[in-house]
């Protein structure tokens, strides 16, 4: 948990943006990778406000090695996902 917490912290510091929620996670042979779903523009209604998928990378101690943002959305559409 406290990787999660630091790299929250870091990402916010970095962008200035406060992420909502992990949406995944995983330990690599390097440290850790995380996807953080940030809010990147508030609007009313809320389910239109822009929402954003950072891919963050951390090393073996926690600190924040990288990022990016991989994908922008609308926080009320549902993830369009191509088969094949």
């Amino acid at each position: 948990m406290e990787v999660l917490r630091q790299a929250r912290s870091q990402l916010a510091e970095l962008t200035g943006l406060n992420p909502e929620s992990v949406s995944s996670f995983e330990q690599t042979e390097d440290g850790w990778s995380l996807e953080m779903e940030v809010l990147e523009l508030p609007r009313v209604p809320d389910t239109m406000s822009l929402m954003a998928s950072y891919q963050v990378e951390l090393d073996r101690r926690g600190d924040l090695t990288g990022y990016r943002r991989v994908r922008r959305y609308e926080r009320g559409r549902s993830d369009a996902r191509r088969s094949g």
